[in-house]
């Protein structure tokens, strides 16, 4: 499975992105998706995550009400839809994918992912 992320940029504070990942190789009907980010001097941390068969799209706090995942199976996109931007969500993001269904309590963990995709950089100006 090959990830690709794109759609990084420059915006202003207030502004919109939207990020996408196109999956290639073979991928079946048993998943976990997301994307996470990392700014310099902290940890990976999750953004988004959905597992095949659920409905709800896992935020973190940091970012509910103000992004929004989609996929797109036809294209075999991933979406990030990153609207009313602040200077804190400065960093490199990046798609990761897992071939199975990860346990809850272990979806917003970067570890738990097999495959990545090289990260894309936004930078929100104030």
């Amino acid at each position: 499975v090959q990830l690709q992320a794109s759609g990084g940029g420059l915006v202003q504070a207030g502004g919109s992105l939207r990020l996408s990942c196109v999956v290639s190789g073979r991928t079946g009907s048993s998943y976990t998706m997301g994307w996470f980010r990392q700014s310099p001097l902290k940890e990976r941390e999750v953004v988004a995550t959905i597992r095949s068969g659920d409905t709800n799209t896992y935020y973190s706090d940091a970012v509910k009400g103000r992004f929004t995942m989609s996929r797109d199976s036809a294209k075999n996109t991933l979406y990030l839809q990153m609207n009313s931007l602040k200077p804190e969500d400065t960093a490199v993001y990046y798609c990761a994918a897992h071939a199975r269904r990860i346990i809850s309590s272990a979806i917003r963990t970067s570890t738990a992912y097999d495959y990545w995709g090289q990260g894309t950089l936004v930078t929100v100006s104030s």
